[in-house]
């Protein structure tokens, strides 16, 4: 492989202090962030700003800087520092939000290729905002701010030598916006995690003879995940005289809501909380081995990489028909979308699915050709192809 200048990264998440010089990230991004160093024919910097605190994610780890497989810094703070610090890079890829917008000017100044990478598109932006603020003034506020941060992330993309979308959303916001757009699917799993023919055939076998269906749900139990609709959802299933069970794995502030929704609909024993498992040695096998169906009442578009992780373990969805779904779903040709914010709706269609278990197994199979094409490592490797394809052309354009 031919050598190339260094990578530096510029996430949106930020990194908190530990004890002892330690810092504390979460196995996600270090994952991702290792992936690039692997791939990238040369240096790779990550540069991230503190939190005093840490973020929600369920994955941190306290790791020592000098072990890792990249170089680490604390972002600079001002504008002229921040120009200082990239300087020897050959490209940045910056997460597009708000404190990178002005990246674009800052890379060009020097020579430097810059790749955006974006999740979350103005109308999913909206939807969190309205999920996650109570107080109608000031969701106001921060929808009329969050209208008006997109026409400077638009400059910011139109400026930027690529942009790598995570999901279609954001892919149809900004194709064309960008000479160089990617669309790509986030993803954990890496093929050897995907789920084996031969387990996903026991499975799918047990489903065909019959016995209750096994629902479930993963992630953070916050408002924006809707996870508080999952005791709603089944309480239909019983009026509707479907038998199932539903485990949902996870943790957050919502869960206080859902135990209160398990008692007042007599669902204990039928709705467990399960807690937060070990992705690859815990959760992954478990959704593979037991769970029919996975309920995603995500209440927005945000994409997550809950839907390519659970096809993976050839486990179909059912929910919401937010825009990352839906695009998904299109993508795919597996999963069923219903009106967002209407339970009843979600559950009528898995009474329907519950009716036509051969549907149900045929989709299982799908999923899990779909995830193979979207494995870990190969969407890894499409985004740094991308990305050194965009720095070979700001080459060209210098000299």
């Amino acid at each position: 492989m031919t050598t190339a200048g260094a990578l530096y990264i510029l996430p949106a998440l930020r990194a908190t202090p530990d004890a002892g010089g330690r810092i504390l990230l979460t196995r996600k991004f270090l994952d991702g962030a290792a992936a690039y160093a692997e791939r990238w024919p040369g240096p790779v910097m990550v540069c991230m700003s503190a939190n005093d605190r840490p973020d929600g994610n369920l994955d941190h780890v306290s790791v020592e800087p000098d072990e890792l497989p990249f170089s680490f810094r604390w972002l600079e703070a001002s504008d002229r520092a921040v120009t200082r610090q990239i300087r020897p890079a050959s490209l940045v890829l910056a997460s597009l939000v708000d404190r990178h917008t002005r990246m674009a000017e800052r890379c060009a100044s020097c020579g430097i290729a810059l790749v955006y990478v974006s999740e979350y598109s103005l109308r999913t932006r909206r939807q969190i905002i309205r999920a996650e603020t109570a107080n109608p003034l000031l969701r106001v506020r921060r929808t009329w701010w969050t209208t008006q941060l997109e026409k400077r992330y638009e400059r910011a993309v139109r400026a930027a030598d690529g942009v790598q979308c995570n999901g279609t959303p954001v892919f149809q916001a900004y194709a064309n916006v960008n000479r160089s757009p990617l669309l790509y699917f986030d993803s954990r799993v890496r093929r050897s995690m995907i789920v084996e023919p031969q387990i996903l055939k026991a499975r799918t076998d047990e489903l065909r003879r019959g016995g209750a269906l096994r629902l479930a749900f993963s992630g953070r139990l916050i408002p924006m995940k809707g996870a508080d609709h999952l005791p709603l959802v089944a309480a239909e299933l019983n009026r509707l005289g479907v038998a199932f069970r539903m485990d949902i794995y996870g943790a957050g502030e919502s869960e206080r809501a859902i135990r209160a929704g398990i008692d007042r609909l007599n669902l204990a024993g039928q709705v467990v909380l399960r807690g937060v498992l070990e992705f690859e040695r815990e959760l992954v096998p478990r959704i593979s081995r037991d769970v029919d169906l996975f309920v995603c009442c995500h209440r927005q578009g945000d994409p997550s990489c809950t839907y390519l992780e659970t096809m993976s373990c050839g486990t179909p969805i059912v929910g919401y028909d937010n825009e990352a779904f839906a695009g998904i779903v299109r993508h795919s040709g597996v999963g069923w979308p219903t009106p967002t914010d209407d339970p009843r709706a979600l559950a009528g269609r898995i009474a329907a699915l519950d009716a036509d278990r051969a549907c149900l197994a045929e989709a299982a199979d799908r999923a899990r050709v779909f995830a193979e094409r979207h494995s870990f490592e190969d969407t890894m490797q499409r985004r740094v192809e991308h990305m050194r394809s965009c720095a070979r052309s700001e080459q060209r354009r210098v000299a």
